[in-house]
């Protein structure tokens, strides 16, 4: 009998020692785990620079993707440095697992060696497959030629591109765009 009293009363002692455990001190973090400001990311291939990146503040989280809160940059240059394509977006990301980088809000493409402007709303560009596309509503200017449509296709520089679905072009008029 004093065995048992003496292991009740112990479980009750062990029982009544334990604290109450805030639930949400357990939650996982998922925020960025670094930031940094004034980000200048250069690409270079046999000491020639390829493509820069730039943005004014960069967070990283721990699944290794980054988000550019305050805008993104992008410039391709020609082999002989100059420079042949930009592309900037009101905010971007980094998707690590997929290698890919998302422009969103104001996206807008300009190949300045072809006279070639692209406006969306988002935009995504592979630099492995070298390639951008979109699938929402585009406005393209070739020249002075206005194409409307949802979806695009292109090489990273914008100097092939593949419009889908078309819904109206027209010629823009003097004075308009500038």
């Amino acid at each position: 009998m004093k065995a048992y009293s003496f292991l009740f009363y112990t479980l009750l002692l062990l029982a009544s020692c334990r604290e109450d455990v805030n639930v949400s001190a357990l939650e996982v973090y998922d925020g960025p785990i670094n930031s940094a400001t004034d980000i200048h990311l250069v690409q270079s291939d046999s000491a020639i620079i390829r493509s820069e990146i730039r943005a004014p503040k960069q967070l990283e989280y721990a699944n290794g993707n980054l988000e550019f809160p305050e805008g993104i940059d992008i410039t391709f240059f020609e082999k002989d440095g100059t420079i042949g394509t930009t592309m900037r977006a009101d905010r971007g990301y980094y998707l690590k697992s997929d290698n890919i980088y998302k422009g969103v809000g104001d996206v807008k493409v300009n190949n300045l060696l072809e006279d070639q402007k692209l406006q969306a709303e988002e935009l995504f560009w592979n630099p492995t497959e070298k390639r951008i596309y979109t699938e929402t509503f585009v406005t393209v200017q070739d020249g002075q030629t206005l194409f409307n449509g949802t979806g695009m296709e292109s090489d990273e520089t914008f100097t092939n591109y593949q419009l889908k679905n078309i819904t109206d072009s027209r010629t823009v008029l003097p004075g308009e765009g500038q």
